[in-house]
Protein backbone atom coordinates (compact mmCIF):
# COMPACT_ATOMS: atom_id res chain seq x y z
CA UNK A 1 0.00 0.00 0.00
CA UNK A 2 1.33 3.41 -0.97
CA UNK A 3 1.81 6.04 1.66
CA UNK A 4 -0.61 8.98 1.37
CA UNK A 5 1.11 12.25 0.45
CA UNK A 6 -0.92 15.48 0.24
CA UNK A 7 -1.18 17.00 -3.24
CA UNK A 8 0.67 20.16 -2.19
CA UNK A 9 3.66 18.12 -1.03
CA UNK A 10 3.95 16.02 -4.18
CA UNK A 11 6.78 16.81 -6.57
CA UNK A 12 5.87 18.85 -9.64
CA UNK A 13 6.44 15.80 -11.83
CA UNK A 14 4.02 13.70 -9.77
CA UNK A 15 1.48 16.57 -9.73
CA UNK A 16 1.63 16.77 -13.54
CA UNK A 17 1.16 13.00 -13.84
CA UNK A 18 -1.83 13.12 -11.48
CA UNK A 19 -3.36 16.09 -13.34
CA UNK A 20 -2.91 14.34 -16.70
CA UNK A 21 -4.60 11.22 -15.37
CA UNK A 22 -7.55 13.27 -14.11
CA UNK A 23 -7.83 15.22 -17.37
CA UNK A 24 -8.32 12.08 -19.45
CA UNK A 25 -11.74 11.55 -17.87
CA UNK A 26 -13.11 14.90 -19.03
CA UNK A 27 -15.94 14.55 -21.53
CA UNK A 28 -15.12 17.74 -23.44
CA UNK A 29 -12.19 19.99 -24.16
CA UNK A 30 -11.96 22.62 -21.39
CA UNK A 31 -10.30 25.18 -23.67
CA UNK A 32 -12.67 28.02 -24.55
CA UNK A 33 -13.41 28.15 -28.26
CA UNK A 34 -14.81 31.06 -30.20
CA UNK A 35 -15.48 31.57 -33.92
CA UNK A 36 -12.89 33.35 -36.03
CA UNK A 37 -13.40 37.07 -36.62
CA UNK A 38 -14.65 37.39 -40.23
CA UNK A 39 -13.24 40.94 -40.52
CA UNK A 40 -9.74 39.93 -39.45
CA UNK A 41 -6.96 39.38 -42.00
CA UNK A 42 -6.47 35.70 -42.80
CA UNK A 43 -3.20 34.74 -44.49
CA UNK A 44 -4.56 31.46 -45.87
CA UNK A 45 -7.41 33.06 -47.79
CA UNK A 46 -5.21 35.95 -48.92
CA UNK A 47 -2.69 33.51 -50.40
CA UNK A 48 -5.30 31.33 -52.08
CA UNK A 49 -6.48 34.01 -54.54
CA UNK A 50 -3.35 33.34 -56.64
CA UNK A 51 -4.13 29.62 -56.80
CA UNK A 52 -7.65 30.23 -58.09
CA UNK A 53 -8.17 28.87 -61.63
CA UNK A 54 -10.23 31.98 -62.56
CA UNK A 55 -7.26 34.28 -62.07
CA UNK A 56 -5.71 33.55 -65.50
CA UNK A 57 -4.00 36.67 -66.87
CA UNK A 58 -6.19 38.63 -69.23
CA UNK A 59 -4.85 39.05 -72.73
CA UNK A 60 -6.36 40.54 -75.87
CA UNK A 61 -5.62 38.74 -79.11
CA UNK A 62 -6.30 40.72 -82.23
CA UNK A 63 -6.30 39.22 -85.70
Amino acid sequence: MEKFIPYEKLSKKKQRELNAARRTTWALNPVTRKPANPKAYNRKTARNWKDDSNSVPFSIISS
